[in-house]
């Protein structure tokens, strides 16, 4: 298969030209024109295909409900915003809640799918701080332990990639360090760590911090917490809710501003209740949330935020549009980014020969007009 266009993303510049398409991989770029093509798209926009590391779920169905339908209709439909890759994510809930769900994603990804490639699983919680919990369910938070992460990573057949603990809690770091040690990226937040404590985390091992501004301690100018060290310490990575509601489009920018095109992820933490008609009860974590005019998931009866419904395609726009964050560093923070921080960047990210043909075509209003699953054309022509 052969796609054009008079923009394709390369090299951080859109340029003219073509992607030759085999078995799944990009196996040439060449000029545009230089041969006939399957499908031109004149100006739209080719871009890498889109990576959400912390997205809890879509279409009425969440990662904690261990259900492989539900997972495998998620994962054929995410294409239509562009997502092509994919971190189904865990809430904090009791054990045996935790282990069908990442057993779930395990045997899903064993028998197969189609649609966005789950990469792994993203293990928000248990072990996180209580005050800074968010609407993460309190009666199931608990204190860090490497024995009972073993119990999960097993259950999950070692697709547990990424994790989000508060390093403060996590004792000797042993938690961190034994991630570290075995491939998970460790993440740190909901957290009341002080700038100190979080220095000792990256020394440990994190290497990301979960949702910058959300579930941590305010930015302060005298009491540093971990939103000082997301700005302070440029080599770790920082997820970043790009809804202009979890954050407001200036900390958008002073956050891309301050952290630079290399180290920002855009994430959309959304929800079950993505994709889905207005109204209708939803969970999370067992307890009830509903979701405002504003797309924002709140704990029912309260104003705690609890998710977004945030599209990534959407969030993109956001961060261009609004934040007037550069497109190339916007456009970083969901691709090239994420995949370098989950160590994948020599297979996703770029549009380049050898790497999966993983690709969007986007219109001047960011809408998905195409996404190409590893070389499979995901949307209704038309």
């Amino acid at each position: 298969m052969v796609i054009q266009s008079r923009r394709v993303w390369i090299a951080g510049q859109f340029i003219p030209a073509q992607i030759t398409e085999e078995k799944g991989k990009i196996r040439q770029i060449k000029p545009y024109g230089e041969e006939k093509a399957d499908e031109d798209y004149g100006n739209l926009r080719i871009v890498p295909g889109f990576m959400d590391i912390h997205t809890h779920g879509a279409y009425g169905f969440d990662t904690n409900d261990g259900q492989p339908e539900g997972l495998r209709e998620w994962m054929r439909r995410i294409p239509e915003e562009g997502v092509t890759s994919i971190l189904p994510t865990t809430v904090t809930q009791m054990p045996d809640v935790l282990k069908s769900a990442v057993a779930n994603v395990a045997q899903v990804a064993e028998e197969g799918y189609e649609g966005a490639q789950i990469l792994g699983i993203h293990f928000e919680g248990p072990y996180l701080d209580m005050d800074y919990k968010g609407a993460q369910p309190p009666e199931a938070i608990a204190r860090a332990s490497v024995e009972q992460f073993k119990e999960y990573q097993e259950a999950a057949k070692g697709m547990i990639r990424y994790i989000t603990l508060a390093p403060e809690l996590d004792q000797d770091f042993a938690l961190t360090r034994y991630c570290r040690e075995t491939g998970v990226v460790v993440s740190m937040g909901h957290s009341a760590a002080a700038y100190e404590q979080s220095l000792m985390g990256i020394a440990n091992g994190a290497t990301s911090m979960t949702h910058v501004y959300n579930g941590m301690t305010p930015y302060h100018h005298r009491k540093q917490g971990l939103v000082n060290t997301a700005f302070r310490v440029r080599e770790i990575y920082g997820e970043i809710i790009c809804d202009g509601c979890h954050s407001d489009v200036n900390a958008l920018n002073n956050f891309f501003t301050l952290k630079g095109r290399d180290f920002s992820i855009m994430v959309s933490d959304s929800l079950r209740a993505k994709h889905c008609p207005p109204g209708g009860d939803y969970f999370l974590g067992g307890h009830p949330i509903e979701i405002g005019e504003d797309g924002l998931a709140r704990l029912k009866g309260t104003d705690t935020i609890a998710g977004s419904t945030l599209y990534m395609n959407r969030g993109l726009k956001i961060l261009v549009e609004e934040a007037q964050v550069p497109f190339d560093a916007a456009l970083n923070s969901c691709t090239a980014n994420p995949a370098r921080c989950l160590g994948v960047d020599r297979q996703k990210g770029y549009l380049r020969a050898g790497y999966d043909a993983d690709m969007v075509v986007l219109g001047d209003d960011y809408q998905v007009v195409q996404t190409y699953c590893r070389g499979k054309a995901m949307l209704p022509e038309g």
